[in-house]
């Protein structure tokens, strides 16, 4: 039963992040042309973009945004040159590729995506074959930048990875999670006017609360009327849609900052600089990672929960309150959720698809490491986003889920229950 549930949840996974894509494409006005300057995940603000036709005539000009993001509507499909401004670049900052023009083809009703990588400038010459200081140092800080993303990413799929151990449900839901937290610390950073660090202390309190609210009075409900893993899986990506849309009405479409974190200088470890506001938030996550891991291990409820997950019903026979450690597990996932995503919402803006947008990473973490396992969603998400970063070395900025997804296939085809996953007896 569960690897049916795994088979036809990779098949959902896929298509939702092709259809939400599809839909965020859609929702653009007409024709147009657009893109989003990134480096070292810190977006580029004010850098020039002109586009015209394909005679010279100007179609428009504009600057990237605070968020990096550009956008510049065509007036009708056709073919158009893009080009950026390399004199705008900040300090420091150059296009990668040395591809300053773009000519790109915009198809009637379609927002065309133009690909700029840019980055720091590397110190010294460079060649394939020869690993200068530059390229080292680029390696050692995407490295870094996806060890970082990989935490972040660990919070959320060690919740759900829970979630699934005790339930068997695969929560679709879970992003919007994500996506709570971050937009209640912004509303209490902001609105209410509290630091950061208090407003995502109390947004990761209103997350546990949720996630208990949510498993009190819908989950558990259809638990009680014996709903099925695969309708309740349904169910989920129901719900998730519905949340996300009202977080669009509340919310709108805009990328958010907090009041404060936005953007630091960093400390100069020696071959690469961190701002200040990663590295608390790593200490965060390492000492939030490691207590629940522990607590799981050897305290009573987790050894109850471990229990639950590997035999329900010989944990009830046992004199295990099941429905109790289910919600005390929906509790802590609601929690760890909020939590990666008020570090998100500090690490690159606010908006309402931020947790769509990380769910298919951290469905492809908690599937790396072994569906139902804490240690193996762990593992797994480390590698997601060391693999995540690592990879533009070879292919673009945009492109750098690939890398992650390549790694996924490559285990599952060895490894199919994943890296500390069980293998199932069938029969």
């Amino acid at each position: 039963m569960r690897r049916a549930v795994m088979m036809i949840t990779a098949f959902l996974a896929s298509m939702l992040f092709v259809l939400g894509i599809g839909a965020t494409s859609a929702s653009a006005d007409g024709e147009g042309l657009r893109g989003t300057l990134i480096s070292q995940n810190q977006p580029v603000a004010g850098v020039s973009i002109k586009v015209s036709s394909q005679d010279g005539q100007s179609i428009g000009q504009t600057k990237s945004g605070a968020d990096g993001k550009w956008a510049v509507a065509v007036p009708r499909a056709g073919t158009y040159k893009v080009d950026l401004d390399v004199a705008t670049l900040p300090p420091g900052i150059v296009l990668l590729n040395n591809r300053p023009s773009l000519t790109l083809q915009v198809f009637e009703g379609s927002v065309r995506t133009a690909l700029f990588p840019v980055g720091p400038q590397s110190t010294g010459s460079e060649t394939a074959e020869d690993s200068s200081p530059g390229t080292f140092e680029r390696v050692m800080d995407l490295a870094y930048t996806g060890i970082h993303i990989g935490l972040m990413i660990a919070l959320a799929a060690l919740g759900l990875s829970l979630i699934f151990g005790t339930m068997g449900l695969t929560n679709f839901a879970h992003g919007e999670l994500i996506t709570f937290g971050a937009m209640m610390a912004f509303i209490f950073n902001v609105f209410v006017g509290l630091p950061v660090i208090v407003a995502g202390a109390i947004a990761v309190l209103l997350g546990a609360a949720f996630g208990w609210f949510q498993d009190r009075f819908f989950w558990g409900w259809l638990r009680q009327r014996r709903t099925g893993l695969i309708g309740m899986m349904i169910i989920s990506i129901g719900l998730a849609l519905s949340l996300r849309y009202i977080n669009l009405y509340w919310f709108r479409g805009e990328t958010r900052q907090y009041s404060e974190y936005v953007a630091q200088p960093g400390i100069d470890l020696g071959v690469i600089d961190v701002a200040p506001k990663n590295l608390v938030m790593d200490l965060i996550a390492i000492v939030v990672l490691v207590a629940v891991s522990l607590a799981l291990v050897m305290t009573r409820l987790g050894k109850a929960t471990r229990a639950v997950s590997t035999n329900p019903s010989l944990a009830a026979a046992s004199g295990i309150n099941v429905d109790a450690i289910i919600r005390l597990v929906w509790t802590i996932g609601g929690a760890l959720a909020a939590l990666s995503g008020v570090m998100l919402g500090v690490f690159q803006g606010i908006n309402y698809q931020m947790g769509f947008q990380i769910l298919l990473l951290v469905f492809a973490a908690v599937t790396l490491g072994g569906l139902g396992t804490a240690f193996g969603a762990l593992l797994g998400s480390l590698v997601i986003g060391l693999a995540t970063q690592l990879s533009t070395l070879w292919i673009p900025t945009e492109l750098k889920n690939v890398g992650a997804l390549a790694v996924l296939i490559v285990v599952i085809l060895v490894r199919p229950q994943g890296i500390l996953g069980r293998r199932e007896r069938i029969g």
